[in-house]
């Protein structure tokens, strides 16, 4: 038997190994066994005596029409000629065109060319491509009117006209697209497994990750959870945004709380998981303190119980003996008057019922053990040699027999005999027997064939005889064994009642646990009915009682039960009541929280709205100043660089007029005039220019001194913020007038050196106020925030005080 895949008409192996080695694995398959019992054997387990033996399947399912070789011989053949073909370059290699059968790429056949891919990804392709389905032959020069056997021409071809065909090559690579079973296409596109809207997140997708017995059905700590995340999500949303310079400390301080907080949920839930831990530490210890404690029960229980098998066999065993040496007692005491005669030989072969005569069976003697000896063993009967020798003595007559089949009274056509005609045959037969029997006559005795001798039995010797004795002595002896009797009675019975009041206790115990006599049973039987009429009399004055205390406990219950029912549901509505007032009583506390937050934060945003207002206008003034103050810059650039151009092409006018003039005195210069423009450089620039680098050094120091006073100044005001506004104000202004007042101090300083220093920048000192315009905008916000937190803090105590 084969396997399938000569079936297939488009399955092709590799090689001829290939073939053989899957025509090779088809025949020794084990499932072509089959088991078969064997009913002789059908219970046996014995290797001699199999249950079943096996066979091979004698059905072959490849029908005979389908070729059991290598298919691919052919097409190897082909490949070797053009091969050939390729490399020689002779064009006596023939190699035949090969075709193919059309296929529907695009029509029914098109699940055959899906399959879904291995990879983890798959790359864009367009899924409604169609192949080109279009099939055409080429035919050689020679079979350009008779094509090859399974060929067609396409439409296309006869319609349009003939081309000059090409010369195809011996081989060519190209593309192909396997043939796939239906069952591995691509029935039901990808869909996912929920779609949302744009813009909306459902809170279901939150829960996702919970699954049966893993979340579902929810409980208190996934409540809590869902609880925790949607006061996580509404704290998110209420967090400041990232785009507002000013509200990143606010920020930063909401989420240092928060991560305070969720810090604090940790360590809380560790601590739960470390109780846990110890509690189920703590069962596992005793679990394993309880099971080490019923192992050693067990194990205690266990010895106990195979000591006391151990007594009980003991004490059977001890019994058992006793009761063996009991018998033997009594079997003795029985046989005590026992005589015992001596064997006497002459008597037995005196009597004919002896043993001698008549040996019985249960003595060890088999009577029919010489059998054999009287079995008639003839050579005429035993052997076939006897028998022909005996047939031939016998006459022709002998072997022949003489029978005249009756006459058939035929009555019918079809020699059926009826039954009233059978019957009256059977009834003639049986009156010509009796009458046949009638006539008889009766034989005549005849003589004897064989002599008998006929033994008479030998005579009985005389039977001996006994004197009769005096019947006074009779009596008299007969009245000695009476008396010995008694005596020896006597003797019997003292002995036996001393061994019973020595062995008294081993007779109450055998009888407590075994009555061997009937008296003894039949007083257990009495005692045993006594016991169960009072246990019958005693259990109908129990269930009496019972019976009435149960009478009295269901009217007690029926009562008791009404007025327990009646007080619970009481409690039942007072805790209810109370619960409701809670409730009322939480919902009026938030109600007025909620009310305390919307004030102040109605209140932030009334203040904040003037802030930005404020902001607003000193933006604007700012942006003023900035475009005045660019404006004159560059007019005062402009007149600068014309200015500074005009005096450069002066002074380099000048310069050559006084170079001129220089030579001219450098010429006429002595050596006392030399030292004497020295002396007046010295003392008219250097000199002067070194007091002038000293000045400012000390104005510089006393600039720092009221700088790091300023300083101090406004790191106190920080540390101790005002609690009013008022206090704030007075902050303010004394920050102002003193900042006022150090600007005119610093003017006033820089008054002397104006001649000698360059003006001061006026957009450093616009820079400088806009800083301190934003310390203090943020100084002031800071304030007002605390003093929000103080109002929400205060309105919360007044209603835990009221509640």
């Amino acid at each position: 038997m084969f396997a399938f895949f000569h079936l297939d008409a488009t399955h092709t192996v590799a090689s001829v190994r290939d073939h053989a080695r899957e025509a090779f694995i088809a025949r020794t398959n084990v499932d072509q066994l089959q088991a078969l019992p064997v009913y002789n054997h059908m219970f046996s387990d014995l290797r001699q005596y199999p249950r079943f033996e096996y066979r091979m399947q004698s059905n072959d399912n490849v029908p005979p029409h389908i070729n059991r070789q290598w298919q691919g011989q052919n097409e190897a053949h082909q490949e070797q000629i053009a091969l050939s073909k390729l490399f020689t370059g002779n064009d006596a290699f023939v190699v035949q065109p090969r075709t193919f059968a059309h296929v529907d790429v695009g029509g029914r056949e098109r699940a055959k060319f899906f399959r879904k891919p291995l990879l983890p990804f798959v790359e864009n392709i367009q899924p409604l491509v169609v192949l080109d389905t279009t099939r055409s032959t080429t035919f050689d020069a020679g079979d350009k009117h008779h094509g090859m056997p399974g060929t067609r021409v396409s439409t296309s071809y006869q319609s349009r006209k003939p081309r000059p065909t090409m010369e195809t090559q011996a081989t060519r690579t190209q593309g192909i697209q396997t043939d796939y079973m239906e069952r591995e296409a691509q029935t039901d596109p990808y869909t996912p497994e929920y779609v949302c809207k744009p813009g909306e997140q459902p809170e279901v997708l939150t829960l996702a990750t919970l699954m049966h017995n893993k979340g579902l059905p929810a409980g208190l700590a996934e409540v809590e959870m869902i609880e925790r995340a949607r006061a996580k999500r509404a704290w998110e949303a209420s967090l400041p945004s990232l785009s507002d310079g000013d509200q990143w400390d606010k920020r930063f301080k909401m989420m240092s709380e928060m991560e305070r907080h969720e810090w604090l949920l940790r360590e809380n839930e560790i601590e739960k998981l470390q109780n846990i831990r110890i509690e189920l530490l703590e069962s596992l210890l005793r679990d394993n303190e309880s099971r080490r404690y019923d192992t050693s029960i067990n194990r205690i229980n266990k010895q106990w119980s195979q000591k006391q098998i151990e007594r009980e066999d003991y004490v059977k065993k001890n019994r058992l003996h006793y009761l063996r040496a009991i018998r033997s007692l009594l079997l003795k005491r029985q046989h005590v008057e026992t005589k015992y005669e001596k064997t006497d030989v002459i008597r037995d072969y005196t009597r004919y019922e002896s043993e001698s005569y008549a040996p019985l069976t249960r003595h060890g003697y088999f009577p029919d053990k010489l059998t054999d000896k009287y079995i008639v063993k003839n050579r005429y009967l035993d052997t076939y040699q006897g028998l022909l020798e005996l047939e031939s003595t016998l006459p022709s007559s002998a072997l022949k027999i003489k029978l005249h089949a009756p006459k058939r009274i035929s009555t019918t056509k079809a020699g059926f005999l009826k039954r009233n005609y059978r019957r009256e045959r059977d009834l003639e037969n049986i009156y010509n027997d009796i009458i046949s029997e009638k006539m008889k006559e009766p034989e005549e005795p005849k003589p004897l064939r064989f002599l008998v001798k006929v033994e008479k039995p030998l005579p009985r010797p005389p039977t001996p005889g006994v004197d009769v004795p005096d019947l006074d002595n009779e009596e008299r002896e007969v009245g000695l064994i009476y008396l010995q009797k008694i005596i020896r009675g006597r003797a019997i019975q003292n002995m036996m009642y001393r061994g019973k009041e020595e062995r008294i206790e081993l007779i109450k115990e055998m009888r407590s646990t075994h009555a061997l006599q009937e008296t003894d049973m039949r007083e257990k039987k009495l005692r045993k009915q006594d016991v169960q009429v009072q246990q019958h009399e005693r259990r109908k004055d129990v269930k009496r009682e019972e019976f009435i205390d149960s009478v009295l406990q269901t009217y007690e219950g029926e009562a008791i039960s009404d007025v327990v029912d009646f007080l619970s549901k009481e409690l039942i509505r007072l805790q209810e009541e109370r619960r409701i007032e809670a409730f009322a009583i939480l919902a009026e506390r938030n109600r007025r929280l909620r009310e305390a937050e919307e004030s102040g934060l109605r209140q932030v945003l009334e203040r904040r709205r003037r802030e930005e207002d404020e902001i607003f206008k000193q933006l604007l003034k700012m942006t003023q100043n900035t475009v005045d103050t660019y404006l004159e810059d560059i007019i005062l650039d402009s007149m600068n660089e014309c200015a500074s151009e005009q005096a450069r092409i002066e002074i380099q006018e000048k310069a050559v007029k006084i170079n001129e003039i220089a030579n001219e005195i450098e010429q006429r210069r002595t050596q006392f005039e030399s030292e004497g423009i020295v002396a007046e450089l010295v003392h008219g620039f250097l000199i002067p220019e070194i007091a002038k680098q000293e000045s400012r050094a000390k104005v510089r120091q006393a600039q720092q001194k009221y700088l790091m006073a300023a300083h101090d100044l406004i790191e106190g005001c920080c540390s101790q913020l005002p609690e009013n506004e008022e206090l704030a104000k007075q902050t303010d202004e004394f920050n102002d007038n003193e900042n006022n007042d150090n600007i005119e101090h610093y003017v006033t300083d820089r008054e002397p050196f104006e001649e000698q220093e360059p003006e001061v920048n006026e957009e450093e000192l616009y820079d400088q106020g806009r800083e301190k315009q934003e310390d203090y905008a943020e100084h002031k916000s800071d304030e007002r925030d605390e003093e929000n937190e103080e109002a929400r803090h205060t309105g919360e105590e007044n209603d835990n005080d009221e509640y």
